[in-house]
């Protein structure tokens, strides 16, 4: 695996290489940028796509491409420099800086956590008390053991009663036959299963313990970037907020754009997930990307009391609100 995972790192580099090369070819009056994904196109990068397709990156001078990762390397590349900029997590972030990663989370693109513990509804698993007994289907997140094991321990449940299954990805080819309740995204995969007329419950974090409402998932750069060029990153996050405010407001138009530019995305899937999003990346936030320090404050000691990172960071490093624009 860590040969794999090394020759995949490889691929990308050379693949960046390869479109920096192209992009100079076409306009070498942009600045060219990238941008890695943290998973395959969906709705948390929508407002990335609107920017691109309606020329607000352009306006700022920039010449942005949009580029798939392979799994796990995003904070990597960015933290590299290899990508300028990515889509990654907060408990990600914060897992790397304790590594002395220098990555920087400078906008939130969803404001409160929207994930959840997912089952079929039948097995009436309503709280972390009903987990005693039952299987959890993990995709690989280093958290969600921990996260499961304090929420039972609330609750006063027996954690060792949980058997745990590890690498499974696809919801629904696994809920109810590998494994009775996993961790979702409502936005996608929760939409998904209320569109094919299947019932679930789902356990939000955020309800369970305001610790959890944490940031998921962010825009990041590198500490080298906003030293050396802090104007590119403000003009890529101008940019990259008008695209996201562009689709608070007109969230069909919106979707559309993704659809143009993911066309394998089922268009029914990404319309009803756009919906519910739209509504979300904002919320109750003053703007669109604001980041509290309490959030990153309280998650990141949660995570060091529970030896999930090795060493307490710094939260003012691990985050900023300075390149969103400014608000009158």
């Amino acid at each position: 695996m860590k040969n794999t995972s090394k020759l995949i790192l490889i691929f990308i580099i050379i693949l960046l290489g390869l479109l920096s090369c192209t992009k100079q070819k076409t306009d070498t009056s942009l600045q060219k940028v990238t941008v890695m994904l943290d998973w395959t196109p969906n709705t948390n990068h929508t407002g990335l796509y609107v920017a691109l397709d309606k020329g607000y990156y352009k306006n700022e001078g920039l010449d942005v491409q949009i580029v798939q990762p392979g799994e796990g390397i995003t904070l990597q590349l960015v933290g590299s420099g290899k990508s300028e900029f990515g889509i990654s997590y907060q408990e990600d972030v914060t897992t790397a800086r304790a590594k002395n990663i220098p990555v920087v989370s400078i906008g939130a693109v969803i404001q409160h956590n929207t994930s959840g513990f997912a089952s079929l509804k039948k097995d009436n698993i309503k709280s972390p008390r009903d987990f005693m007994g039952k299987c959890y289907g993990d995709w690989g997140s280093p958290t969600a053991t921990e996260i499961i094991r304090a929420l039972m321990d609330k609750d006063k449940a027996n954690f060792k009663s949980v058997t745990i299954i590890s690498g499974i990805t696809e919801f629904f080819h696994s809920i109810g036959k590998d494994a009775d309740f996993e961790w979702i995204f409502y936005g996608w995969d929760g939409i998904e299963a209320k569109r094919r007329g299947m019932d679930i419950n789902i356990i939000m974090l955020k309800d369970l313990d305001p610790i959890f409402d944490y940031y998921t998932p962010v825009i990041v750069t590198n500490e080298t970037l906003i030293t050396s060029n802090a104007i590119l990153v403000k003009k890529f996050m101008n940019a990259t907020a008008k695209g996201y405010d562009f689709a608070i407001q007109n969230p069909d138009a919106a979707s559309d754009i993704l659809i143009k530019n993911a066309p394998e995305l089922d268009p029914q899937l990404v319309k009803l997930s756009q919906e519910y999003l739209s509504k979300e990346y904002q919320a109750d936030a003053k703007q669109w990307g604001f980041q509290k320090l309490n959030v990153w404050k309280d998650y990141a000691q949660w995570m060091y009391n529970h030896r999930l990172i090795s060493e307490m960071i710094d939260v003012k490093k691990a985050y900023t609100n300075e390149f969103l624009p400014i608000k009158k």
